[in-house]
């Protein structure tokens, strides 16, 4: 797992993401357990726009193989991340606000969210925020999820994700911030851009 569990916190702006327009579609992503419905939901409200929680996307068949402890394949993917992908798109169709909840792990499938496979989206349009806790942390997260039996996917399966997981570079990282910081330090850094200053804000 890329992330230093060593540090207390991180963020990347990396240069890419800071386009001079205004996101209009943030998507939090990172395996499960990181945090990307805690945090994509406290970013819609701070921003005033519609959450859409990935995990509502997906078909039955889906959640009953997660939830017999089986990883999913592309084929079983697909069909989720397009219909994730149009939610996406219509946003920036219609420049309105929004923020995604989904894992996208691989580039292929940012690529699919994001539209850039076909063109739909501009650079910019969509920013793609990645949670990345430390092992330890995912780890204990999941096996009490999974006690509590408030989710559906179990802690076995999260080395088969880590393992998956390809970091983007062009993504906002953090890795340790508690879920305000993190949005608060997204809201800042679009406050920023709202003004032209561009510079990256390295995390308290």
């Amino acid at each position: 797992m890329p992330s230093d569990p060593a540090r207390s916190s991180s963020i990347n702006l990396h240069h890419a993401v800071l386009q001079r327009r205004l996101p209009r579609c943030y998507v939090v992503t990172g395996v499960s357990g990181s945090g990307k419905s805690t945090v994509g939901k406290l970013l819609a409200n701070r921003l005033q726009c519609p959450f859409h929680e990935g995990d509502d996307y997906h078909p039955p068949a889906n959640i009953a193989k997660m939830r017999a402890g089986i990883a999913l394949t592309d084929d079983d993917r697909w069909p989720w991340l397009h219909a994730l992908a149009g939610v996406i798109q219509g946003h920036v169709a219609r420049s309105e606000l929004g923020v995604v909840s989904c894992s996208a792990l691989k580039q292929r499938y940012r690529d699919v969210l994001c539209g850039a496979s076909q063109g739909a989206a501009h650079a910019g349009d969509v920013a793609f925020v990645l949670l990345q806790p430390s092992r330890e942390e995912l780890q204990k997260r999941l096996v009490a999820r999974e006690a509590a039996g408030t989710h559906f996917m179990p802690a076995k399966l999260l080395e088969s994700q880590l393992a998956a997981l390809e970091v983007d570079p062009n993504a906002l990282f953090f890795d340790a911030l508690p879920p305000d910081a993190i949005v608060e330090h997204i809201l800042q850094m679009r406050q920023g851009m709202e003004h032209g200053e561009l510079s990256e804000k390295p995390a308290n």
